[in-house]
Parts: structure tokens; sequence; C-alpha cells
């Protein structure tokens, strides 16, 4: 198990789910690698027009710092061994389900974690998973599977 896997977390920004991913891996000693799309909310927004200039109008400004944002997030995407997508309830996720089709378009092996609330809405990316966990607990036992062929508990 000398391998280390690399690990994209998308998806919501408002909770710490991340956080609980990856103290779960490290408690198991799994060999990952996590990583992600900006996730703090302003930057990610205003990265475009800092970076390029700012536009007049909402729609070029937002269209700009989208297309810096997906050089990050393109990137990450194609180097991941596994792409965990994670749907909150407190807003849509537009960029998360598009996340989610491009690493299916790609053939990446992909994680959904959503409530159990939100199976209808999302029954077109849930058919393109492999699996659909409802916590972050459930993703690592996931990871843990996948990696070391052991079934945790």
């Amino acid at each position: 198990m000398s391998q280390r896997w690399n690990v994209y977390l998308s998806g919501e920004i408002h909770t710490d789910w991340r956080e609980e991913i990856a103290q779960g891996a490290k408690a198991r000693d799994l060999p990952v690698d996590f990583t992600a799309p900006v996730t703090d909310h302003a930057s990610s927004d205003d990265c475009g027009a800092h970076i390029l200039g700012e536009e007049n109008e909402g729609f070029w400004r937002d269209h700009k710092g989208a297309k810096v944002n997906a050089i990050r997030t393109r990137t990450l995407i194609e180097r991941a061994d596994i792409v965990v997508v994670r749907f909150g309830d407190k807003y849509k996720q537009w960029n998360a389900a598009f996340d989610a089709g491009y690493a299916a378009a790609l053939g990446k092996s992909l994680i959904v974690q959503h409530a159990a609330d939100l199976t209808h809405p999302l029954k077109e990316v849930d058919g393109a998973a492999l699996a659909v966990a409802e916590t972050p607990a459930q993703v690592v036992d996931l990871l843990d599977y996948a990696i070391t062929g052991r079934l945790s508990r």
C-alpha cells in the first residue's frame, strides 16, 4: 500500500465536512492527499476581477472568475484518483453538479455525498456516481475500503 491516493473534495463550503473526512482518513492512517477548490467564497467570487481587472457587468465579472477558478478545478479533478462531491441543503451548488459531471465524463471514480432528502433532485448526479453516501463517516469508510480492501467496524 505504498501508493498515495489523490482525493478531490468538491462541493459546499459552509460546513466542516472536508475536515471530518481528512481527520477520519488520518485516524485510519490512509495514504491520501486531499485537494479542493478555493473554499473562501469571497476569494472565489473576486479572483477574476482582482487578478485580471474589474468588469462593469456582473455577468462578465462572474464569467472571468469562473474561468480563473476552472484552472484549479479542472487540473485537480484531472489529477484525482477519486472525486468526492458533497451537496449541502443550504444552497443550490450548481458548480458541484458541474464538477460531478466533469469527473464522470473523465471516467473518475465518483463518490457523491448528500442527505436523503436530496436524492430526487440529484438523481442524475447519483446515477453517475459509483457510491452515494449520506455522511462524511461513510465517505471515510468508502475510501478505507477502496484503498485497503478492508471493511471497518
